[in-house]
């Protein structure tokens, strides 16, 4: 799936999208990632909402 993702961010006009990875904590205690690829300007708000 990763290669998927790394493909089309190469692609032209991609240049304004990013990959933002975020880790959430569960309420037993574990952790788990959240990735998404974000447009550039939205990155901050990606990170803000919960």
């Amino acid at each position: 799936m990763a290669k998927k993702t790394v493909a089309s961010l190469q692609k032209k006009g991609a240049k304004s999208f990013t990959k933002a990875i975020k880790l959430t904590r569960s309420k037993v205690g574990s952790y788990s990632f959240k990735s998404e690829v974000v447009p550039k300007d939205k990155v901050k708000e990606f990170f803000a909402k919960k």
